[in-house]
């Protein structure tokens, strides 16, 4: 038996995780100039994990594929790389999780930090083998992107309970 609290509370949860990626999307292609562009976090990446994490009930494998795929789309990159990338860091995030017993936020931020670099490195190795390209530039993002998590993890955690 379903209770209406429960049924409300499970849908203003999705409606938050909706709109966190909807916020994350647009602060991914705010317009910045070319060297501050540089320094953007991945913020799409680093929400994908926070729910991962926090709420894996709801987010997993399909919304990790569904987030690149968008990702594609918004930031012009070839079709199913960052699809795939996203993909691979589900994986990651949810094994890793397994095996961690209390999700303190040093925690969360190791497993973030892991995920993070999993993403970027997969994006360096198909960006390598489909493009021929190779764009060191990026490894600053994933700096900005670790250093500034507990960010993600301050504004969303008040929604994960």
């Amino acid at each position: 038996m379903s209770y209406p609290d429960s049924e409300n509370a499970t849908g203003l949860l999705i409606v938050v995780i909706a709109l966190s990626f909807i916020i994350a999307s647009s602060l991914s292609v705010y317009p910045l100039s070319p060297s501050m562009a540089v320094l953007r976090p991945m913020v799409m990446i680093m929400v994908l994990i926070f729910w991962l994490l926090f709420q894996p009930r709801y987010v997993g494998i399909f919304t990790a594929f569904t987030i690149g795929l968008i990702a594609d789309l918004l930031m012009d990159t070839h079709l199913g790389q960052q699809a795939f990338a996203a993909v691979v860091v589900a994986l990651v995030v949810k094994i890793t999780s397994v095996y961690v017993r209390q999700l303190s936020t040093g925690s969360a931020w190791f497993i973030a930090s892991l995920g993070l670099v999993v993403f970027q490195l997969t994006l360096w190795m198909l960006q390598m083998f489909v493009q021929n390209i190779f764009v060191t530039k990026s490894a600053f993002s994933l700096i900005i992107s670790i250093i500034s998590w507990p960010i993600i993890l301050l504004f969303l955690r008040k929604f994960a309970r």
